[in-house]
């Protein structure tokens, strides 16, 4: 699998990566470019997640007979190269999407409810990265590792339109290794903590990181223009607004897309969402609660064999998943797995979990989304 290296990430964050194994859903379309694919659309194609749409197209060799690249007005003129090709950048406009069969958007949801319904009616199939769509009845939110099902009659090529949302980034990671447990044990109730990257603000964000970083150390006052607080060697709650109820945005996706995706409007779900000075990867504590029993050696062999996850988890070297182990990689990782102490009779466990926001959390699922489409 080929990687994006990313150009904000700073030199001292490198590290060698291990061999995390290749995703295994669905399985890779050999193909690329090809007069009987589908025609596809990139909207907001100049930021951290259409860059990554373009990567991940690549690296999966997704089949498309004609590519368009689509951003503001801002943006548009700009040359990108792509598969030994070069594309001009367009802008956004309500004729965009003629002829269009599949459209993967991560422009915002502004920029999402105004023109996802103008591509529908002209016969695309949006999928959508933003939060505009998710929780409207009737609009699929699809972790295709998960509930593929809900997307069941959706196909390219039709010429009929539709919307498909991809979940917010957290839960997607957070679900690829609750859900492999939750069918075999039914979570009644699921307690996350999560130590959220720079990327799920976007590249300015990602910048903003390296640039704080840089002068802390140097002992000048660190620039805050994304977040109002110092982030590097810092962490905060997560950015989001805060609700009535206490709860931030973040934290209450995460309690309605579960509740959605497993159709199950009566597990219990809370989260504290927390945004740490890491570049691209999430990482996420999770504490399960059953309906019936499940030991930990179950659990672990379980996650092997889970599509999409790859289990690390060496007590004896105290090796466990990390952000920077998979960043950039397909895989979500899943680490100290342990039976919860204070439940009795194997009805708890809790599980660590990173994957890499900009990947698995957004570009990826909604690629594989659309290769459930062809």
């Amino acid at each position: 699998m080929a990687s994006l290296s990313h150009p904000l990430k700073p030199h001292f964050l490198s590290t060698p990566k291990p061999k995390l194994q290749d995703n295994r859903f669905p399985t890779k379309v050999r193909m690329s470019f090809q007069e009987s694919g589908p025609s596809v659309a990139v909207v907001g194609v100049t930021g951290a997640v259409g860059k990554e749409f373009l990567s991940v197209l690549s690296d999966r060799d997704f089949p498309y007979r004609s590519l368009k690249l689509l951003a503001s007005k801002r943006s548009a003129g700009k040359s990108i190269s792509f598969q030994d090709r070069t594309f001009t950048v367009q802008e956004l406009t309500a004729d965009s999407f003629n002829d269009v069969d599949i459209a993967l958007f991560s422009a915002g949801g502004s920029i999402s409810k105004e023109f996802g319904p103008i591509a529908v009616e002209k016969g695309t199939i949006v999928v959508d990265n933003s939060s505009a769509f998710r929780m409207v009845d009737g609009v699929p939110l699809v972790i295709p590792e998960v509930n593929p099902e809900a997307m069941d009659g959706i196909k390219a090529g039709m010429k009929k339109g539709a919307l498909i949302a991809n979940p917010n980034c957290s839960t997607i990671i957070c679900l690829m290794a609750a859900t492999p447990l939750h069918r075999r044990a039914k979570v009644t109730r699921m307690v996350v903590s999560t130590y959220q990257a720079a990327s799920g603000a976007g590249a300015a964000a990602m910048h903003e990181l390296e640039l704080q970083t840089r002068e802390v150390l140097e002992g000048k006052p660190p620039t805050c223009n994304i977040f109002k607080q110092q982030y590097a060697f810092n962490l905060f709650s997560h950015n989001a607004p805060v609700l009535e109820n206490g709860y931030n945005e973040e934290e209450m996706k995460m309690v309605k897309e579960t509740r959605k995706i497993w159709n199950d409007m009566d597990v219990k779900v809370t989260a504290t969402c927390i945004r740490v000075p890491v570049m691209r990867a999430h990482a996420e504590s999770v504490n399960l609660q059953f309906e019936k029993p499940l030991d930990e050696d179950t659990a672990r062999e379980i996650l092997k064999n889970a599509p999409g996850v790859v289990v690390i988890d060496d007590r004896t070297s105290n090796h466990f998943p990390t952000p920077l182990e998979v960043s950039n990689k397909d895989d979500v990782a899943v680490g100290r797995i342990r039976q919860d102490a204070s439940q009795e009779g194997n009805h708890g466990l809790d599980i660590f979990v990173c994957g890499d926001q900009v990947r698995k959390g957004a570009a990826l699922n909604a690629v594989q989304i659309a290769e459930l489409l062809l």
